[in-house]
């Protein structure tokens, strides 16, 4: 077992499976019975139920029936199509499935040693951060020796109905699989980045430019061991699993099981390139109605294709419910794609690397404003920053981000009628570059991102930001909603995400002898202008640096300019409030940079807080000479230490 593996309701596999052998006897799970409980909380099955063994159905009962292939699942009368196609997609991905089904050599029957066989299986599914082991017994729901739920198209293959037991298990009971997201299956399956995309709001329908852009990305996600899923929403005029006149069924989710660019013809030793098509591979769940329009099995269009091309893609001509279609007609006719990226953090990798930092946490409600993380989104301005605040560091001058925010898995709730995921989402704040305490008030930080708000498991944002710090906020929708979630962030290099837990500085022993601060100042430098040129070119390449007692922040350096944007933002928490601060501008050099010019600011609470222009002077008190070049600030300052 390894250590980073967590057990479901404390089972343990070894030790159960070791006991029903030594007493001879067949696992019976008393966590999950074979009963009406697991089975359903509102709707019973249409005809009874008999829970029933591998043995009891066919004779030689197999794991697996030639290995593991996505035509091996076909949905049973459980609305969980979601859950079929995320399994479908899963067995293209022997690393992925090996993962779910661990040791599948081990638990496979053996006829040889029938005496060792103990009716017990193992799962593990990625369950809010962490890799958790389900255990289950092999009584399976039928109805007329048949198995009502998800299973194979070759009888005596079990891996899928008992692979579906351990997920019912999880969620509850086979009726809380009943509507869902293959998204969310897919996640659990593989600890995935999810990701949804609106085909109709991103108008990929109708925008070539961006359906190629859609289609080269889907084809990286692809090649990469990532997994795709899409559907279709039901409209005003339409109903779930109705079927379109082009074959296709509506609220019903597909599983994309290939991605290509198709060669036309066969290409000629002097010819231009031959004519390539972007093509998708679906499969329907329920193993039959497919795509009957263009490059279906049957299509006229397929005789353009070389027969090498042909067997290259696999293609089979059977109602089987795995389909071709140009990209073009599936951005026309799906409304919507979830793709789950294997976001790549291995360091020993010939593809694109990511940084990872994944943090725990929970929204919960206290009535004293400072201690309360239940805020709500940025509309509920006098509560916002009441809820949990995340801060990490671009380090780059620019640098792609990745952010997913996933909260707990409701579904177990389902009986209570609770069981509706909470509208969530994020925003991400850029702050001072030397914040280390909680936000309290906006004033000079600046929203960079907002993530979308919907009811889903999951919510992900993909964003380029500059240099810089930054505060991600996860908010509930309304204020006052409690519950867990996992936030993950991934960046080209080390981001140094950790959650802002102090409100001001800790009184300790030190600050006792030395001084506690007594004013804590927010300033912006927006911008510097009119400097002295320090180049033959008429140039120069200034940067910022404020001092405040014993600190001091840098900004970084604008090149080639006598009057340049910094938009540089510092916070100070001050003992010495007589002392002013010193703003200053200097000029970058190989061998020693150049003093500009200054300006010194009390800070006091009761001074401006509109923009302000001050002139830049030599080195000395504010009656020092001036200097060429102004510097256009903003400073907010107040003597509660928790009021910015």
């Amino acid at each position: 077992m390894s250590p980073s593996v967590r057990l479901f309701r404390d089972q343990k596999y070894e030790e159960l499976k070791g006991q029903c052998i030594e007493h001879g006897q067949l696992f019976e799970d008393p966590e999950f019975p074979a009963s009406d409980e697991s089975l359903f909380y509102t709707r019973a099955p249409p005809r009874k139920v008999e829970w029933k063994r591998p043995k009891e159905l066919c004779e030689d009962p197999r794991l697996f029936v030639n290995g593991i292939s996505s035509h091996d699942l076909h949905q049973g009368i459980l609305g969980n199509c979601w859950f079929v196609a995320a399994c479908s997609c899963l067995a293209l991905q022997e690393t992925l499935w090996q993962k779910v089904i661990p040791d599948f050599k081990e638990q496979e029957w053996d006829l040889k040693k029938a005496e060792k066989y103990a009716g017990i299986f193992r799962f593990r599914f990625w369950c809010f951060g962490e890799w958790t082991e389900v255990v289950v017994d092999d009584l399976l729901p039928t109805v007329d020796g048949n198995l009502i739920y998800c299973h194979s198209n070759v009888k005596n293959e079990f891996w899928s109905a008992l692979l579906e037991k351990a997920y019912a298990k999880m969620a509850g009971s086979y009726e809380a699989l009943d509507g869902g997201s293959a998204a969310e299956a897919i996640v659990d399956f593989t600890g995935a980045v999810a990701e949804s995309v609106d085909l109709i709001k991103g108008k990929y329908k109708e925008t070539i430019s961006e359906q190629m852009k859609l289609f080269e990305d889907l084809l990286k996600v692809h090649k990469r061991g990532g997994l795709i899923s899409c559907s279709i929403t039901a409209s005003s005029d339409s109903a779930n699993e109705m079927e379109t006149a082009m074959g296709l069924v509506i609220g019903h989710a597909y599983s994309v099981t290939a991605v290509r660019k198709l060669r036309l013809g066969e290409r000629l030793i002097l010819s231009f390139k031959a004519e390539k098509l972007f093509m998708i591979r679906l499969r329907n769940p329920w193993g039959k109605r497919e795509w009957n329009g263009a490059w279906s099995d049957n299509s006229e269009e397929w005789k353009k294709v070389s027969s090498s091309e042909r067997k290259r893609l696999g293609l089979t001509v059977e109602n089987d419910g795995e389909f071709w279609m140009t990209f073009e007609d599936w951005c026309k006719n799906f409304t919507d794609v979830d793709i789950c990226r294997i976001v790549n953090t291995s360091y020993f990798s010939i593809h694109k690397t990511w940084e990872k930092k994944m943090m725990q946490g929970a929204w919960t409600k206290n009535s004293e404003p400072l201690l309360n993380r239940s805020g709500g989104c940025f509309d509920n301005r006098e509560t916002f920053l009441q809820n949990p605040q995340y801060i990490f560091d671009v380090k780059k001058t620019e640098d792609k981000v990745l952010v997913s925010l996933q909260q707990e898995d409701r579904r177990r709730y389902k009986k209570e009628g609770k069981g509706e995921s909470i509208p969530i989402g994020f925003e991400i704040l850029k702050v001072e570059d030397n914040r280390s305490y909680r936000l309290h008030k906006l004033t000079v930080q600046e929203r960079v991102a907002t993530s979308m708000y919907i009811n889903t498991r999951t919510v992900f944002l993909r964003r380029v930001l500059k240099q810089g710090r930054y505060v991600l906020i996860p908010t509930t929708y309304h204020p006052g909603i409690i519950t867990k979630f996992i936030l993950r962030l991934f960046t080209d290099v080390p981001s140094k995400l950790r959650e802002l837990k102090a409100d001001k500085p800790k009184m300790t022993c030190w600050r006792l002898l030395c001084g506690y601060p007594r004013r804590v100042t927010q300033i912006k430098i927006h911008s510097a202008e009119g400097l002295e040129k320090q180049d033959r070119s008429g140039g120069a390449d200034p940067y910022v640096l404020v001092k405040c007692e014993n600190q001091q922040v840098r900004s970084a350096v604008q090149q080639d300019a006598t009057s340049a944007v910094f938009d540089t933002q510092v916070i100070f928490y001050r003992k010495n409030i007589d002392n002013p601060i010193i703003i200053q501008v200097w000029n970058s050099n190989v061998l020693c940079d150049q003093f500009l010019g200054q300006a010194l600011l009390a800070a006091s609470p009761g001074d401006p807080r509109e923009e302000q222009t001050l002139q830049l002077r030599g080195r000395g008190s504010r009656e020092a000479a001036e200097v060429p070049g102004r510097i256009t600030v903003k400073v907010f300052s107040s003597d509660d230490l928790v009021a910015l």
